[in-house]
């Protein structure tokens, strides 16, 4: 029990430390925002940036375009989704990363709980080295996922105010691509830099709706697509746009209402979900990181591996039960 205490007291250890250098560099980090100019692409023509160089560095143009086959539908799926969770890292780095963080992690768990010890096995090794890989794995993910979740959040928040922005100014007699200019001028990030991506791809030569098109992809939101959907609708039908843009942030903010609502009430479900979904998997891990010898003992059993794989399709089955207990359209 006492040989126990010292793995855990160093894990410990370690979380703290990374806890606080977390907290060290997210304090860091706001203050740095709050001094910088109302949005990111805002702050990148004030340096002196050229615009395409801005565009293109705020673009985020997919690191799977050169890449054919499955491998390179992959690589554009993530570069999408890191790009909606406002992360200017790619696909390929960090995966990189997360490879130099596995192994150093595996290179410190084996020094300090002996699976380089003379007579250790390679199965041993290779354990830790596989929770390695789960721990930092699941990490990243959770990282990604929860910036992704927040930023979309908040660009939906604010989608509405832009829209009254664009409106007011519309029935001030601007067209609707200086209406959107002024989006960019007044709100901050995600949607103050999102709009100004809209004006630059117009400046360049993309359609209206086109621009908008590629804004709706680039985030991921529903709310975008309406908007999108709404503009292109207009401008082949005919009608008023002020009013068109009116009615659609009204329902917008009724969505964000109700959907408070849902996740006020399914929020207990939701953190028990994710509790549920982590904490086997995290423990699972760490047991193996620190004590290989408790699941390689048993790799000779013939019923070791039926009972992996039963309890692996079980775990599935219960993710999706779960999925669709704690998600709800709306």
């Amino acid at each position: 029990m006492q040989g126990m205490l010292l793995p855990v007291a160093l894990v410990l250890i370690f979380v703290a430390s990374v806890l606080g250098v977390q907290a060290v560099a997210s304090a860091a980090l706001s203050a740095r925002s709050r001094r910088q100019r109302v949005n990111r692409r805002l702050t990148m023509l004030e340096s002196g940036m050229p615009a395409g160089e801005v565009y293109q560095t705020l673009i985020r143009r997919s690191a799977g375009s050169g890449i054919g086959g499955r491998g390179g539908r992959v690589l554009e799926r993530m570069s999408l989704y890191l790009g909606q969770a406002g992360l200017s890292i790619s696909p390929l780095r960090l995966l990189a990363y997360d490879f130099a963080a596995s192994i150093g992690l595996w290179l410190l768990a084996s020094f300090l709980f002996g699976t380089f010890a003379p007579g250790s096995s390679i199965a041993n090794g290779l354990t830790t080295l596989v929770a390695s890989f789960t721990i930092v794995g699941l990490t990243t993910w959770v990282f990604i996922s929860r910036a992704h979740t927040r930023r979309l959040k908040l660009l939906e928040e604010q989608l509405p105010l832009a829209l009254d922005i664009i409106t007011r100014a519309i029935r001030a007699g601007h067209p609707v691509v200086s209406a959107v200019q002024l989006v960019t001028q007044e709100m901050g990030d995600p949607i103050g830099s999102e709009f100004g991506l809209i004006v630059d791809e117009t400046t360049y030569g993309f359609e209206f709706r086109e621009a908008l098109g590629n804004f709706a992809r680039r985030t991921g939101s529903e709310d975008a697509h309406f908007f999108a959907v709404s503009v292109g609708i207009q401008a082949e039908t005919g009608g008023n746009l002020a009013e068109i843009l009116m009615n659609l942030a009204t329902v917008i903010r009724s969505r964000i209402t109700l959907g408070k609502r849902v996740q006020a009430l399914a929020s207990e479900g939701r953190m028990s979900a994710l509790v549920l979904s982590i904490l086997p998997i995290f423990l699972i891990s760490f047991v193996a990181l620190t004590q290989p010898d408790f699941y390689t003992s048993k790799f000779g059993d013939p019923l070791f591996w039926p009972i992996v794989t039963l309890t692996a399709i079980l775990y599935v089955i219960g993710q999706i039960v779960m999925n669709r207990i704690v998600n709800f359209k709306y």
